[in-house]
Order: C-alpha cells, then structure tokens, then sequence
C-alpha cells in the first residue's frame, strides 16, 4: 500500500512559515537555504524540488520516491503569486480547496472532497508514495493518514508562525521511529520518522 508522506521543512520551533504565511524562501524571505541542502534534495528527494529549481539544476529523473504531491489552497497560492500554476509538472498534483472553482492549470487537480476519504482512495490505487506538501490546516486534516514523516530541519528558530500541524488538530499522541537521518555541515538536519502506534 503506497503511503502518505508528510515531508516539510521545519523550524527548530517547529514553524514552517512566519505568521503572514509568505515563501520564507523566496526573495524576502527569511530562510537559509545552503549549497549542501540543495546537492542534498536533488541527490535523495529530487522529485520535491519545484519545476524551476528542477530545470536550474538539470534534474530530470522523476525520482523514485513519490508520483503524487498534495497541498492546500494556501500552500498553493505562494507558487501562483510567483507566476507558477504548476510547480510539480512531474507529479500528479491534487490541490485541496472548497472555493477554488476551477484550476489554473489543466494538469493540476482541485479537490473538494474530503481530504481523508480522498487519501484512502490514493492508497488503495498502484503507484509510488504520496507526498503531503502541506500546510498546516491540510496536514491537519491529515494528520491520522501520515504514515511517515520527512522533517527538513533548518537551523533557525522564528518564536512564533505557522506550525506544523494547524492548532485544531485533534489531541492524538503517536509515537514515531526514527529510521533515517542525515545532518548536513551547514547544519541542517533530514529526519525521517515512520509511525508506529497511537499512544
């Protein structure tokens, strides 16, 4: 059964964006992204990486980890205020949204169903992993769907933003096996955590 990977950057404080929701790694933005971190994705994880870093570096293996990407509508608008209606050309791209009424791109997918009923279809059908882009809300509508975690931990603490999971998650202690990790010298850490029981 494929499964369904939350695989996001984090803050040390477990944000992955300031409180106004904006790229914090685009032009104004906040977050360091180092040399190493990006030889790191496009070397394990190059089907995460958006079509325009993808052509940047000349990545053009799909990758062997994931076939499909799922965000929220909010998540979603950052790459369309930046001109991108499909940042994932090489992935089915599914966008979750009550109030989106069309898609702006014919290859991504707007989904108003339910996002749980949604996933279980996923998973039941052939295919790779499904990889849950976010944000926050999405994530935790999801949150007893995840299978595994990818935390691309940066070395910076915002005080206060958008968690990792929306506030109105349910209360639901899980505990997680770490079972991969790679700490890269500009300090950067990739942690990937499978589920393994409801506390």
């Amino acid at each position: 059964m494929r499964r369904l990977v939350y695989c996001i950057a984090s803050s040390l404080d477990g944000f992955l964006a300031g409180p106004d929701g904006a790229d914090p790694t685009g032009p104004d933005g906040f977050w360091p992204i180092a040399d190493d971190y990006v030889k790191h994705l496009a070397a394990e994880l190059p089907e995460i990486l958006p079509v325009q870093a993808r052509s940047a570096l000349g990545i053009t293996d799909e990758g062997t980890r994931f076939d499909t990407v799922l965000e929220g509508r909010r998540t979603y608008d950052i790459g369309l205020r930046a001109g991108l209606t499909n940042a994932y050309p090489h992935l089915r791209h599914l966008v979750f949204s009550r109030t989106m009424e069309q898609s702006p791109d014919p290859a991504v997918e707007v989904v108003a169903a339910d996002p749980v009923a949604t996933v279980r279809e996923l998973k039941d059908a052939d295919g790779k992993d499904i990889w849950l882009l976010g944000g926050s809300e999405l994530a935790g509508a999801l949150y007893p769907e995840i299978d595994q975690l990818i935390i691309k931990l940066s070395p910076l603490t915002l005080g206060t933003g958008i968690p990792l999971f929306a506030r109105t998650t349910a209360f639901d202690p899980r505990t997680w096996e770490l079972t991969e990790h790679t700490v890269l010298q500009s300090g950067a850490a990739f942690l990937t955590y499978d589920r393994t029981a409801t506390v």
